[in-house]
Formats: C-alpha cells, sequence, structure tokens
C-alpha cells in the first residue's frame, strides 16, 4: 500500500495528551519530502516518476525535481511555495511550473485537469496547507486531529494508528444499510474521529485547522453539450489519459518478469476499449546504443579511438570533424501488450471486442477452483492483506490476483466506465424536471422487452411501464427531506428491497433518493435504527442544489472508486500499478458533457465505447459491438460460496459482525445455508450482501490481529486504563 502523510502544527488545542510530540514521531520505512514542523512523507513501493515536487522562491525561477530528492536545506519563508503530486500525472514539468504560480493567486481547479490519477498537495508559506481529492474518489484524503494541530494522509488506517481510533460501528453499519447514501455515511470512516475529505473538495489547513472547500461543484459545472462535442470532448480525454499511461518514458524492471503494459479483457466493451486504444498508441522512439562514425583504414590504433564512440557527442579522432552521436531508431517490433482473460469467457466473443490487433499477446487463463471468490476460506481467512476499509473485492482477492499477476506491470483497466457513462435509472426523473417527458419512451420502452421476455405480456407491456413512469414522476416532485424520512421509516420497520423481481421492477425501486443496500436485509434491528436516525438528522440539513439522478449517480461513481481502491490494495502485485482511466479527473468531467437522453438510451454505453474508437481510428469495427449476450457473472459466486460453506459456517460461529450488534446472525446463517443449496440459486443482489457481509467480517478480524503502532516510529507505548475498584 502506497500513501503520504503530513500534518500541520498549530497553537496548542485545548484537551491535547501531552505525549503527541511531532517532532519524534515519523511513519516507518517513509521517504521525507518536505521537513520541519509541517513535514510531509511518501511511505511505499513508490516509483521515482510518481513523486514529482516543484518549489517557487521569490527571484527565482520554478525548481522541478523528479523522485525523492534530498530535502531542501533552504529553510522556507512566508513567500515560498511548494507543489508536490504523487501518482501517475502526464503533465510536463513546464506545466507543473506554470500550475504553482497560477496557484499562488489563490487558483486551484487547473491542478487537477493533467491527465493521470494523483493526489495534489500545495503548501503555501510556512502556516498553509492545501491538499486536492481527485473528482471520482479513486485518490482520497483523510484527516483527524492530532497533537496541536491536523495530520493528513491518504489512508485512513495509518492515521488510526496514529491517533490510536477505535472502530466506528455506526459507519460500519452505515456502509452495509446504505452504502451509496452520503446522507448515511457522511464525511465519516470505519475510524472513530478520523474524516474523509469528499471528492472534488480541498483540504486546507491554516494554523493547525482544517477546513474544506469545493474546486469543482457538480451542480455548477458546464451544462451539457449536444451528442457530438461531448463524444468528441470524451474521445480526446480518454485517449490522452490512455496515451499518458502508455507513452511513459520511464523503464520499470519488474521482478516477476512481466512485460510493461497489459490490459485486462474480463469486463466486456470497457475494457476492450481501453486495450484497443493502447495498442492504438505509437510508442516514442527508442535511444539506441551510441553508434560511432565509420572509421578510416589504420585508424584502429590512433590514440583515443577506442572508447571515445561510447561517449556521446565525443570526437572519435577517425575522421576529420566526425562525431559519435547518439542514434535514435524505431523498434524493431511494436512492443506487445499482455491481453489477460479468464476461461469462463468464452475465446471467441473476447477476441471479437479486439480484432485484428497485432499488439494485443492474448493470455486466456484456467478458472480453477482456486480462484473462485471465497476461496481463502478454506485455508486461512486472516492470511490476507489487510486494506483500508472493507468491500466485497476481499472475498475475490486470489481471483483478482490471478489476472494481474499475468498481466503487465502497468495493467490498464476498465473500472468505473460503467458509472461514468451509463444513465443512472434516476436519471428518468431528471428528465421529468427538465420538461422532456417524451424522452423516457426508448429506455421504458427497453425495460418494457426486457420483462416481456422474462416475465411475460402483461408484465412487459402493461405493468413495468406503469411502475417505472409512476416512480420517475414520484421521485421529480417528491421533495428531499420527505425523502429522506420516508427512507428512515422503511429502515426502522425492515422494508427493505431484496433485489429480486425483474429489471423494471429493480430500476423502479432504484428510482429514489436513497435506496438500501443489498446487506441491508441481514442488519439487525439496531444496526438499522442508528441508520435511521443518521438519514433523519440529514433531512434537517439543507437539500443539495443538484436532481436527484445526478445526485444519485455521482455518488454511485463514488463507491466504484472506492471499490476499485479496495481492488488495489487487497490484489496488486508487489512493482505493479493498476490504472482506471474511465476515473481520471479528465474523463469524468467529459462525461459529464454527455447529455442525459443519450446515456438513457438502450445499449448507450456500447454506442459511445464504438464512437470513441472510431474517433480514435478504429473505424473497422462492426455496428453491433459489444452488443453480443454477456456471460453470467453470478455463477462464479455461487460456485464459490458452495465450496466454501464450511469455512463460511466456522467464520460466522462467532463473528465480529454479531459482537457489535451489527447483523441478525439466525438470518445471516439462514441466507449462508441457501447459498450453498444448488437447487434454490440467490439473486444477484443477495449474492452482493453476502459479500459485503463476509468481507467486513474477514476485515473486522483482521484490524484485530493486527498490532497497534505498526506504521509509526516514536509513538508512546499504550497505556493500559487503571483498575477502578
Amino acid at each position: 500500500m502506497r500513501w503520504l502523510t503530513g500534518w500541520c502544527t498549530g497553537a496548542p488545542r485545548a484537551g491535547a495528551p501531552a505525549h503527541e510530540t511531532p517532532g519524534t514521531v515519523a511513519p516507518i520505512a517513509a521517504r521525507p519530502l518536505w521537513t520541519g514542523p509541517d513535514p510531509l512523507w511518501a511511505v511505499g513501493d513508490w516509483r521515482p516518476e510518481e513523486i514529482r515536487l516543484v518549489t517557487l522562491r521569490p527571484g527565482a525561477p520554478a525548481a522541478v525535481s523528479t523522485g525523492p530528492t534530498a530535502p531542501d536545506p533552504v529553510e522556507d519563508t512566508p513567500a515560498t511555495t511548494r507543489l508536490a503530486v504523487l501518482g501517475h500525472c502526464g503533465a510536463t514539468d513546464a506545466e507543473l511550473a506554470a500550475g504553482l504560480a497560477a496557484a499562488r493567486g489563490g487558483a486551484v481547479r487547473h491542478l487537477t485537469a493533467w491527465p493521470g490519477s494523483y493526489t495534489v498537495v500545495l503548501r503555501a508559506g510556512t502556516r498553509s496547507t492545501l491538499l486536492l481529492t481527485d473528482l471520482a474518489g479513486a485518490q482520497p484524503v483523510f484527516h483527524t486531529p492530532w497533537g496541536a494541530g491536523t495530520a493528513y494522509a491518504t489512508a485512513a488506517l495509518p492515521l488510526a494508528d496514529l491517533v490510536g481510533a477505535a472502530l466506528d460501528t455506526g459507519h460500519l453499519a452505515a456502509r452495509l444499510a446504505c452504502p451509496e447514501s452520503p446522507e448515511a455515511l457522511g464525511t465519516g470512516t470505519p475510524y472513530l474521529g478520523v474524516q474523509q475529505v469528499p471528492p472534488g473538495h480541498v483540504l486546507g489547513i491554516r494554523g493547525g485547522r482544517p477546513y474544506l472547500s469545493g474546486y469543482d461543484d457538480p451542480a455548477a459545472a458546464e451544462q451539457p453539450r449536444d451528442e457530438a462535442p461531448a463524444v468528441r470532448e470524451l474521445t480526446r480525454a480518454l485517449l490522452e489519459s490512455v496515451r499518458s499511461r502508455v507513452r511513459t518514458t520511464a523503464q520499470v524492471l519488474d521482478p516477476a518478469g512481466r512485460p510493461r503494459l497489459g490490459v485486462d479483457l474480463s469486463y466486456g466493451t470497457a475494457s476492450a476499449t481501453v486495450a484497443l486504444l493502447a495498442a492504438a498508441v505509437p510508442l516514442p522512439p527508442v535511444p539506441a546504443a551510441t553508434v560511432p562514425a565509420p572509421r578510416a583504414p589504420g585508424a584502429a590504433g590512433l590514440p583515443g579511438a577506442a572508447g571515445a564512440a561510447g561517449v556521446p557527442g565525443a570526437r572519435n579522432g577517425a575522421v576529420k570533424g566526425s562525431w559519435a552521436r547518439a542514434a535514435v531508431r524505431e523498434p524493431a517490433a511494436p512492443e506487445q501488450l499482455a491481453a489477460v482473460t479468464l476461461g469462463e469467457t468464452e475465446p471467441p466473443a473476447t477476441l471479437a471486442l479486439a480484432p485484428d490487433t497485432p499488439r494485443l499477446r492474448h493470455t486466456v487463463l484456467d478458472p480453477g477452483p482456486d480462484t473462485l471468490p471465497y476461496a481463502g476460506l478454506r485455508t486461512d481467512p486472516q492470511a490476507g492483506r489487510l486494506t483500508d476499509e472493507p468491500g466485497p473485492e476481499l472475498v475475490a482477492a486470489a481471483r483478482a490476483e490471478v489476472r494481474f499477476d499475468a498481466g503487465g506491470t502497468d495493467h490498464l483497466t476498465g473500472y468505473g466506465a460503467r458509472q461514468v457513462l451509463d444513465g443512472h435509472p434516476a436519471r428518468l426523473a431528471d428528465l421529468l424536471r427538465s420538461g422532456r417527458p417524451r424522452e423516457l419512451l426508448p429506455p421504458v420502452a427497453a425495460l418494457a422487452g426486457a420483462d416481456r421476455a422474462v416475465a411475460g405480456v402483461l408484465a412487459g407491456a402493461l405493468r413495468t411501464p406503469l411502475t417505472v413512469v409512476r416512480a420517475a414522476h414520484r421521485l421529480s416532485r417528491v421533495g428531499y427531506a420527505e425523502a429522506l424520512d420516508e427512507a428512515a421509516a422503511k429502515l426502522t420497520a425492515r422494508h427493505v428491497p431484496d433485489g429480486g423481481g425483474t429489471a423494471g421492477s429493480r430500476s423502479a425501486v432504484d428510482l429514489a433518493w436513497c435506496v438500501p443496500g443489498p446487506a441491508a436485509r441481514w442488519l439487525s434491528d439496531e444496526a438499522l435504527s442508528s441508520v435511521a436516525l443518521r438519514l433523519r438528522l440529514a433531512a434537517r440539513k439543507p437539500a443539495p442544489d443538484e436532481r436527484p439522478g445526478a445526485h444519485r449517480a455521482r455518488h454511485a461513481l463514488y463507491r466504484q472508486a472506492r471499490s476499485f481502491r479496495t481492488l488495489v490494495h487487497a490484489a496488486e502485485q508487489p512493482g505493479q500499478r493498476l490504472h482506471a482511466p474511465f476515473l481520471d479527473n479528465q474523463v469524468v468531467r467529459a462525461a459529464r458533457l454527455l447529455p442525459d437522453d443519450v446515456r438513457l438510451q438502450p445499449g448507450a454505453r456500447h454506442a459511445l465505447l464504438h464512437a470513441v474508437l472510431t474517433g480514435a481510428g478504429r473505424t473497422d469495427l462492426p455496428p453491433d459491438w459489444g452488443r453480443s449476450p454477456r456471460p453470467d457473472r453470478t455463477a462464479p459466486a455461487r460456485a464459490g460460496l458452495r465450496l466454501a460453506a464450511d469455512g463460511l459456517a466456522e467464520l460466522f460461529d462467532a463473528p465480529l459482525l454479531a459482537e457489535a450488534g451489527l447483523i441478525d446472525l439466525p438470518a445471516v446463517r439462514a441466507g449462508l445455508a441457501h447459498s450453498a443449496d444448488p437447487d434454490s440459486p440467490l439473486s444477484p443482489a443477495a449474492l452482493a450482501g453476502l459479500a459485503d457481509l463476509v468481507s467486513t467480517e474477514l476485515w473486522l478480524r483482521r484490524v484485530r490481529a493486527r498490532r497497534h503502532g505498526a506504521c509509526w516510529t516514536g509513538l508512546p507505548h499504550p497505556q493500559p486504563p487503571a483498575l477502578t475498584p
């Protein structure tokens, strides 16, 4: 796990423990980027090109450095400005210097417009520090009071380790009950006292006090354009994001012998689009070994001739005026991209997504029993990695590790494409609010057609259109506070949808401000009541300025970015980097320009990605590209649950979730027993709910087995509480 951390000191706060002395505390195995009373460290396996520092002093040009360097011996003054960009950033040194100069006037939004996924830290003077999060939430920032100021980091677990924070069971209940509801989650984390900066916001710390402000308000963002210019902007943004990763000049020596680039074809059209764009990017010329000029006959024994050819720009002494120069040659063969697919997808169907692509070296992996979800429960549940936060990716970590191990050192994926491009069902209410009811006809007709094939003519032709349109009209008219109060009442009464039914019924359930998650049906009454209280308190606050569909879609994107971050912590191989270009700032901004009616068209994501590839020069794809039937994604989860039935029964024999009062243990055990029965398969929503519960239980056990203070040196030993008579 890679993270950066630091703190800003201020006047001693009331009640601060006397043992909190920042001068003696530092992260273990950290690289100092800034020193002094307000330091900054980079911790973990950061690559040199992922750490870029810019320093601007009065009367001097900006100094840009790449990689960890020795701390600056010159003491900062109130006029000194520093910029740190950590992660994959496609900006040049000149752009970084210009961005820092512009940020001195107070503007910071331009610091998030470069290609890539990165975290920005800006320090103005000696007492003010700004940290910028990304728009999707894949690069979060956390903070907590500590000592006489505020400590911050890009991971919550080290901050909880620093202050000795306990687990927040109320936040865990909210994550399980309403994982996409900001009204329930707030800005909290699974650790008491550790707060998260919302995506698209700036954490400003001045004199040790934290302040939050938004740099990219979605409600005030640029209005959607017409379809053609919006697709052109999306093409430009996505192609630039992929190109910045493919055309990197850094050569990373992988100890496992992986190729430099890899792509994942296990996710359908999104990952195939990234693979085709990466394969179409021309690579930069490779500097060859120094080529000497031809030597004249008899010149072999001239003094200085030997070895001069190995020095660029040095005369070889053979011919008057000749020089040995560094030659530039094109690579002998195009660099291969390792395209990985798990065997549950048929190779012909996968290859149809990426036809006639010589640079893709396709590898089909055999999905054995050890690659099924829940495979780790058959050995030692606590043997896996400890992630920063819980997530369902923990139960499928072994499956992801197999794919990523066969990929490249820089592995490109299609994570986030569905949330960035697709039209959330709640956007139907946005069309009604905009006075465009006719544009509901195509998506509602598509839902009716799908339900007609599953549930019959009556359900498809009559029930589905009425149910969906009625739910859309209600969401377009209902007030924010009323909707939250109603959601709280349903949670208290345990009126939680089971996720079954047809596509139309599930879309109608999604047409609400707040929708319970798939694990809510197995929570205890106390946990549901605590989440309902959070919703009622949020209903007394001002309503958001954006429409309900855009609001729901934005927080669905945040949840997917959070899941991708958990996947990186759980399955990324040593020395490897997982990339999700769809979660980059510029791609998210470009996707916001897409009109709602375009997003809600049947097959909109496939059509948009097809248009992106066409705009990038790939014009040989068939018109129905990406519209083939998708394989059953729930079959591996069902098989894994059946094979891990004994391990799951042992895991929930005395679970920590029940000890914390979060779950209804008899109901959970009944659900696990039901999942092991092949004759009564669970719905996809029920499978997702079980994955949430099992992953949270695994995460709690790994947190409890962890030693306090493992991230820091210089912390005092924890003092046991005194015994009371």
